[in-house]
């Protein structure tokens, strides 16, 4: 598989066309930041663990039946993906109260909630990713009821899948950004990436975070928890 074009430059990745139209390689960066690009920095490797964490929870959904853009990884730092066009959504599930929500309705962090939560935030840099609801993306003509009836669904069993394979690696998943798209024959895809750059994890005995959060509240040692997440999914 050749790489050809590139295409765009996000905050962690880098997307590059291919010889096959239907098929792209996505590059995984050591960039990390965090509110919208306000806090910025370089962190060794993160690019490498977040490819080989992402390859083995898009395998593993994969083997229980849920359909995403991966096809497999080609090197430490690039994946080959089909090629989608994705909804400009994020859609977040939630079992543990953490972050924004926790500010937004004074919640202690922490709690786990009798439910679980699924959230739609319009993406957006200028608005901030404003958090909106299913009336306001059909409103925006963005996605249709029944689009977003069956994502919910499909989230809902993502979450399971992922909460089991993380439960068996002794980690609690708190919560997850998710992204999906068409491919050029319409079949619905997880796009993106899953990873503790767009997830939360938490260790279960000690609560100990091992994501992004590190970077975000200055704790530190954000490629040694990304290496131990990697290290528990492998073994």
């Amino acid at each position: 598989m050749e790489k050809r074009t590139f295409i765009f430059d996000g905050k962690a990745k880098q997307l590059y066309a291919t010889d096959d139209e239907s098929l792209v390689i996505i590059l995984y960066k050591d960039d990390v930041s965090a509110y919208n690009g306000v806090k910025k920095s370089l962190i060794q490797n993160k690019g490498i663990l977040n490819n080989k964490i992402s390859e083995i929870i898009y395998k593993t959904l994969e083997n229980n039946g849920i359909k995403t853009h991966f096809v497999k990884r080609l090197d430490d730092r690039n994946q080959l993906c089909k090629k989608i066009t994705v909804f400009p959504l994020e859609f977040i599930v939630r079992n543990v109260i953490a972050g924004s929500l926790a500010r937004r309705l004074d919640i202690e962090e922490g709690i786990r909630p009798a439910n679980t939560i699924f959230e739609i935030c319009l993406k957006s840099d200028f608005l901030n990713d404003p958090l909106i609801n299913e009336h306001h993306a059909v409103a925006l003509h963005i996605i249709s009821y029944e689009e977003l009836k069956l994502i919910e669904q499909i989230s809902m069993q993502i979450n399971k899948v992922v909460t089991q394979l993380f439960d068996d690696a002794g980690i609690d998943v708190i919560d997850m950004k998710l992204e999906f798209g068409y491919d050029e024959h319409h079949n619905l895809l997880l796009a993106d990436e899953i990873s503790p750059d767009t997830a939360r994890f938490w260790d279960k005995k000690t609560k100990n975070k091992l994501d992004r959060d590190r970077f975000k509240r200055d704790m530190g040692k954000l490629e040694e928890s990304y290496s131990e997440i990697l290290t528990r999914l492998t073994i």
